[in-house]
């Protein structure tokens, strides 16, 4: 399998294991979980698990701009191994990406989104071209 569809499946759960993390900031600042209000609950969240729960909604978003570049690529009948380099920078931007919203990085976090988004960007090119 190509590193660029792995890297997407690894993407593809970021926005879940965030969720779980989440979870457990839920826990820590409520004493609980709200499963029948969740999204009130996260509402709620202040600090690291607010902004947890930011980086979580990021990475869903992100996972959509990955998602359809690899679509549009994979249509294009792009030579999949040629996108190995931008892929595995997504990856490391949206790994590293939810490390800077919790430790309150703005300008880090927003660096780290950018280039994120120059590798996705990297891919649509070498798709139309």
């Amino acid at each position: 399998m190509s590193i660029f569809l792995v890297t997407l499946f690894v993407a593809s759960l970021l926005p879940i294991l965030l969720a779980w993390i989440g979870a457990a900031w839920r826990v820590r600042q409520f004493g609980h979980l709200d499963n029948r209000h969740p999204r009130a609950q996260q509402a709620r969240l202040e600090g690291v698990g607010a902004r947890l729960q930011a980086a979580q909604s990021n990475a869903w978003e992100a996972l959509i701009v990955y998602a359809t570049t690899a679509v549009v690529s994979i249509g294009a009948g792009v030579e999949l191994e040629s996108l190995d380099v931008p892929a595995l920078v997504f990856l490391t931007s949206r790994l590293l990406h939810p490390l800077a919203y919790a430790l309150n990085w703005q300008w880090t976090r927003s660096i780290i989104f950018a280039i994120g988004m120059l590798a996705c960007l990297t891919i649509m090119i070498g798709a139309l071209w």
